[in-house]
């Protein structure tokens, strides 16, 4: 009974999904999820089909059994060819708008094998054809001291594939709306509640669009990655960005370092500051990459009137978000003040990370001392 009382008062990463899945089925949406080890996770983290050691063959899917009139649900193990997956999943989504579709790449980077599906008809089979598609990309990424082959999803690809103007930014454009005029979404998000949402207003809302989700690997059953259950009750949403509550800061105007982050990141850079007692240091989350959150970044420009702004990440400088981030920081606070954000990260590098767990430890000591220096 305890270990039940725990999870219902904070669901972890696992729990989050098969509350996004379940609640969407007995609405009546069908889900479908498809990928190399979906039925369990790569790393073993979702459980949604279990099998019978002792009678082999024998399984029981859980999501099936909900409620009397659920919709459908399917978990489906396939086979080492991305390409023709990832294409049939996309002409699976195109038919069955009402539907949660989703492909889990088993490590992000088994991407590289579908990039055709992404480049041609993913990213832009809107503005070609005027079809609108709601597919999900889960794509595992984080640097755990893995190697090359098992880091990276390359979310520097996806962003260069986004046709948002770095340039422009307009009070005047909702949420909504923004998201109705880009060609898709990319997400890194930190927070259980907010990978639940992410997922339901894909089929919650009146449009569609592709959805790019950095999935986590260690946040799976990370400590601190938990979310209030009050956060998946009715009235509750997505967040496009988690601004610092600070609670252990100084006054606003005597913060120095404004640290924007993506991901798994932050968590490292959260436990650097506890264990140094760092009280003028600001960390904030960017939840949605792409559309870029200017509105929320201008509030943090504003909020720390004399802090230099940081963008920090774990991939190499001529990778992940810097890029994409960089200018669009400085469209969205051109109006507050004259800002020049800080890169702090990997230098540049051809492969995605070190291939010894040792260099990527120093590499990530020596990120966390330029950050707080």
């Amino acid at each position: 009974m305890m270990h039940w009382a725990v999870l219902e008062k904070s669901p972890n990463w696992a729990s989050a999904e098969a509350l996004a899945f379940g609640t969407l089925l007995a609405e009546g949406f069908h889900v479908r999820l498809s990928g190399q080890d979906v039925e369990r996770g790569t790393f073993s983290h979702r459980h949604a089909v279990v099998h019978d050691q002792k009678n082999l063959g024998d399984k029981y899917c859980a999501l099936r059994h909900l409620a009397p009139h659920q919709a459908q649900f399917d978990a489906c193990n396939s086979n080492l060819s991305e390409y023709g997956v990832l294409g049939f999943e996309l002409g699976y989504a195109l038919e069955n708008p009402a539907s949660l579709i989703l492909w889990e790449a088993q490590f992000g980077d088994f991407a590289n094998t579908a990039q055709c599906i992404i480049d041609q008809f993913l990213c832009c089979g809107e503005q070609k054809w005027l079809r609108q598609s709601g597919l999900v990309l889960l794509l595992p990424h984080g640097y755990e001291g893995q190697g090359p082959e098992h880091s990276s999803a390359r979310l520097e690809r996806f962003l260069q594939m986004c046709d948002d103007d770095e340039d422009v930014f307009s009070e005047n454009i909702g949420r909504q709306q923004q998201i109705q005029a880009a060609n898709w979404q990319v997400v890194n998000v930190t927070t259980p509640a907010n990978y639940f949402h992410v997922l339901r207003r894909q089929v919650i809302r009146e449009f569609r669009k592709p959805l790019i989700v950095m999935s986590p690997k260690s946040l799976l059953r990370h400590r601190l990655v938990k979310s209030d259950l009050e956060d998946f009750l009715p009235g509750t949403r997505f967040h496009r960005f988690f601004a610092d509550s600070g609670e252990k800061l100084v006054a606003p105007d005597k913060v120095r370092k404004l640290v924007l982050s993506s991901g798994k990141v932050y968590f490292d850079l959260l436990l650097e500051r506890d264990r140094l007692g760092c009280d003028d240091v600001a960390l904030s989350r960017v939840e949605q990459i792409s559309p870029f959150p200017y509105d929320m970044v201008q509030a943090e420009a504003i909020k720390y009137p004399n802090a230099e702004i940081v963008w920090c990440q774990e991939e190499s400088k001529n990778a992940g978000a810097w890029f994409y981030t960089r200018p669009r920081i400085i469209t969205a606070t051109r109006d507050v003040r004259d800002v020049r954000p800080t890169y702090v990260g990997r230098g540049p590098a051809a492969a995605t990370s070190t291939g010894s767990a040792a260099q990527h430890k120093r590499e990530l000591d020596a990120m966390l001392q330029a950050v707080f220096a």
